[in-house]
């Protein structure tokens, strides 16, 4: 199946309404496990939250973005103009080495 990866920035201030969120958006996550290839925050030097990284193994784009748009983390206004994008996994350790 296709890859989608998202990545999500968080809005300056959205730590709180990250918090908010958090465990809706890991029940979120949870009941669609078998369609994230894998995903976690994105941290910032200090070891707080940056964003969001997101890759979903998918039908095709309209699920991927069905799938974005029902995120908790969306409605709670954390990322800004989170984006996706179709992804080809090309190399390294996940993958087993590399494809050519």
């Amino acid at each position: 199946m296709p890859l989608f990866v998202v990545i999500g920035k968080d809005l300056p201030g959205a730590h709180e309404r990250r918090m908010a969120a958090r465990p809706a958006h890991f029940a979120y996550i949870e009941s669609i496990m078998d369609k994230i290839a894998i995903a976690g925050p994105l941290r910032t030097e200090e070891g707080g939250f940056a964003g969001s990284l997101l890759v979903y193994d998918v039908a095709d784009e309209a699920e991927a973005r069905a799938l974005l748009a029902a995120d908790p983390y969306i409605a709670a206004g954390i990322w800004h103009e989170p984006e996706l994008h179709p992804f080809t996994a090309a190399a390294g350790k996940l993958i087993g080495g590399k494809t050519w």
